[in-house]
């Protein structure tokens, strides 16, 4: 039986499709969940911070992590956790504006630095033969 590489391709981005369209359920499973926790007064914004904690060091225990994040860190993944179990839009918009902005200004660096432009050896056999060296000579363009 043979399959064609478009074949291939759609199987693949059908199954990343559906494991996005799953994942995005667990995620508003969990959030309508914890939100009922919440405003239920089963859950508090200290122990959602303590379980990140938890979570941080089993992760080391576990060895999938080398170091316990700081203090700073792990309440910054608490609030991020809280703003979407409280469903604070504005924070979270505002959260989502900045992180845009980092990473256009990230972006902006990476365009502005030196780049290295390989050509092939088709390129390089034409400049030998323009400059009148026999093909096989210099293979680097400075």
């Amino acid at each position: 039986m043979q399959i064609s590489l478009d074949e291939i391709i759609s199987m693949l981005l059908a199954r990343v499709e559906s494991l996005a369209y799953g994942a995005e359920n667990q995620k508003t499973r969990f959030n309508v969940l914890a939100r009922v926790l919440y405003k239920k007064g089963l859950l508090s914004d200290e122990e959602v911070l303590q379980s990140v904690r938890d979570e941080h060091r089993l992760l080391v225990d576990l060895g999938l992590v080398d170091e316990m994040p700081d203090d700073e860190m792990m309440e910054a993944a608490a609030e991020s956790l809280l703003q979407w179990i409280k469903g604070d839009a504005a924070a979270i918009r505002r959260t989502m504006e900045e992180y845009e902005s980092r990473m256009r200004e990230m972006a902006a660096k990476e365009a502005t630095k030196p780049k290295i432009d390989v050509a092939p050896a088709s390129a390089l056999s034409q400049l030998d033969r323009l400059s009148g060296k026999k093909a096989g000579g210099s293979k680097l363009i400075l």
